[in-house]
């Protein structure tokens, strides 16, 4: 079977990339163009211009490039969208293409959504809709990843006690990656509580969105595993330098390291394990944390479970969990205490604080 495809939200290609963009819609297409029975057949972005350049790139024909969405699910009906525009507009979008009922399967950029209950209703309306509805946390098919997972199954460390991570931008953007790894590692448990704080001094805005300065959180899993959470975007050696490492695991009998950080001279690998009574051992992987061959195998692997029927590792579900922990971080530093879960708030907790005048950020780049 052959799926057609299509992309909402082509953006520009960057010659630069960076915090204000990085051409992901160009990165999905690449991707199903590896893929053998996906075919990309059309384009939608707001700015006439920037869906062109890209239906030019892929050899889109014009009359599959659109500026509305809209008209090119009505005109295409595509099986498959992939959603790369901002998260402020995530759930509009992916509850707009979920009730088309023309599309099997969305892919969607991450974060999920700017607002807690925004991301429930996607997750919802999905599964309302029998729409396979994936997250883009790809770097969980990082060979580090997969690698430091198996010798955690393997009992090389024991029994998991705790999950961690240092982010370096914030705990909803960079962070929905952090999150959705530690709940990779702790066997994708739901979450029991979680007690956070955090700082924002001065205004740190991505794709639309705020994210805080700092941030410290501590969560516990149904399981009884712990986590403990840090994000810094300032590079002042904040919280985050506690931590310093992408994702640690912590077991009764040793410790694994996915991506630690060291001095700036000093080079590390991306994986190595430290069993009771003995030092750090290297573990060669085939990468790091950071690649585009990463949404390759994510696209890869949604189709085949799209074929099959099996549930996809970034299914709705499992972003849900990480976005929970996020959002309920927020709401602990809103309300100063604990919060237990499931969480039952529908809002964004930070843009709450910072409608009602709790948090009054400076400008960025001022003092």
């Amino acid at each position: 079977m052959t799926y057609t495809v299509a992309v909402i939200g082509t953006g520009t290609e960057p010659d630069d990339p960076g915090r204000d963009g990085y051409a992901m819609a160009y990165h999905h297409a690449a991707a199903y163009e590896k893929v053998d029975g996906a075919t990309l057949v059309a384009c939608a972005d707001i700015v006439r211009e920037n869906a062109e350049a890209f239906a030019e790139e892929f050899d889109l024909d014009d009359e599959h490039v659109f500026e509305e969405y809209e008209a090119m699910l009505d005109a295409v009906e595509p099986d498959i969208v992939s959603i790369c525009v901002p998260p402020a507009i995530h759930a509009d979008i992916t509850v707009d293409c979920i009730r088309s009922e023309s599309v099997d399967a969305i892919h969607c950029e991450k974060p999920m959504a700017d607002t807690y209950g925004g991301a429930k209703l996607m997750t919802q309306e999905a599964r309302r809709h029998d729409v396979q509805l994936t997250f883009n946390h790809q770097r969980r098919f990082s060979d580090a990843v997969r690698t430091a997972k198996e010798l955690l199954d393997d009992g090389e460390i024991g029994e998991l006690q705790r999950v961690e991570f240092s982010a370096p931008v914030g705990i909803f953007d960079y962070g929905s990656h952090s999150f959705d790894l530690c709940n990779y590692f702790a066997g994708e448990a739901a979450g029991e509580w979680v007690l956070g704080q955090i700082d924002y001094s001065e205004e740190n805005v991505l794709f639309g969105t705020h994210n805080e300065n700092q941030a410290i959180v501590h969560w516990e899993y149904e399981n009884g595993v712990h986590g403990i959470g840090t994000a810094d975007s300032t590079g002042t050696g904040g919280p985050a330098a506690a931590i310093a490492c992408h994702n640690r695991l912590v077991g009764s009998a040793g410790v694994i390291e996915v991506g630690p950080e060291g001095d700036e001279d000093e080079e590390l690998p991306a994986l190595r394990i430290r069993r009771d009574g003995e030092g750090w051992e290297t573990v060669e992987t085939e990468d790091g944390l950071h690649g585009w061959a990463f949404i390759d195998r994510a696209i890869a692997e949604n189709v085949r479970c799209l074929e099959t029927g099996r549930t996809p590792e970034l299914c709705a579900d499992n972003a849900l969990n990480a976005t929970e922990l996020i959002f309920a971080a927020w709401e602990s530093a809103r309300q100063r205490g604990r919060i237990d879960l499931p969480l039952e708030i529908d809002d964004n907790p930070l843009q709450a604080m910072l409608d009602s005048g709790d948090l009054d950020p400076a400008p960025a780049g001022e003092e």
